[in-house]
């Protein structure tokens, strides 16, 4: 393969009749955005970028540093999001590259039916991610309190320290209980979510620092949702986290977003 100094970015698949001109340049701020169209079916937004900001050793150190990577993921997500206001997408991942136009060629002509049929699922569909929060101890001390008030009359006539041991042993109960509590509501309100979309992806729960009085992540969901769906599907959001504020469980929606996560396997782009 030679080794050219310039590479070709993907940012995104999208149908050629419908995609527009993107307004800048890519990720370098130096080369423009283009629409390669080598069939009527399917286009590749690209721009040119210098191979050496990519591939080789000093390209694999600025990748781990998040000044220079965070400015053109920003950048490469913006391009998408421009896109996908004229035409559905298939998103490429940030630094998906390819060494020519005949590579690119090559690789849409082997997968055009898969991004065509993609195209057409998700035309009119973005993504919607949820993110779950837990705060454990407060659970546990609403779950230990409303078993308490449930034994009260029983409890109450108990002497002082057989009271204590009998209250020390509901706390116990419901600390046990707790996890298949969270995994029945995580399941029951991702049915509910799911009901909206027309597709859903469960993921990894984001690796977030916390201080030890934080709520943790528990739960990552993808939602694709056809633009009518969205207000019910937040609606749905909401009604949940009424139902479970004072359990310490708390659903945080964001989007809309290009639909990263339904992304169908396709074999690697070529590297350059």
């Amino acid at each position: 393969m030679e080794k050219s100094a310039v590479v070709l970015y993907l940012f995104c698949f999208a149908r050629p009749e419908q995609a527009r001109e993107v307004v800048g340049n890519g990720v370098d701020e130096r080369n423009p955005v283009l629409i390669f169209c080598p069939s009527a079916e399917v286009g590749a937004v690209i721009a040119e970028v210098a191979r050496g900001d990519f591939c080789g050793p000093e390209a694999e150190r600025r990748m781990e540093q998040l000044s220079w990577v965070g400015p053109r993921a920003l950048r490469h997500e913006a391009v998408i999001e421009e896109v996908m206001e004229h035409s559905p997408v298939l998103p490429a991942r940030f630094g998906t590259l390819f060494s020519s136009l005949p590579a690119l060629t090559e690789f849409m002509d082997a997968h055009r039916a898969a991004i065509a049929q993609f195209l057409g699922r998700v035309a009119g569909h973005r993504e919607w991610s949820v993110q779950g929060r837990f705060d454990r101890s407060r659970a546990q001390q609403a779950r230990a309190a409303e078993r308490l008030a449930a034994e009260q009359a029983q409890m109450s006539g108990l002497a002082e320290g057989k009271r204590y041991f009998a209250e020390k042993r509901i706390r116990h109960q419901a600390e046990q209980e707790l996890e298949g509590w969270l995994e029945r509501t995580q399941r029951q309100v991702a049915h509910n979510l799911a009901q909206h979309a027309a597709d859903f992806r469960e993921c990894a729960p984001l690796a977030r620092e916390r201080s030890d009085n934080q709520a943790e992540e528990v739960l990552n969901w993808a939602f694709l949702l056809h633009e009518s769906k969205a207000a019910s599907f937040l609606q749905e959001v909401d009604r949940a986290n009424r139902e479970h504020a004072t359990e310490g469980l708390k659903f945080e929606p964001s989007g809309p977003w290009p639909p990263f996560r339904f992304v169908p396997a396709l074999a690697a782009a070529e590297a350059p």
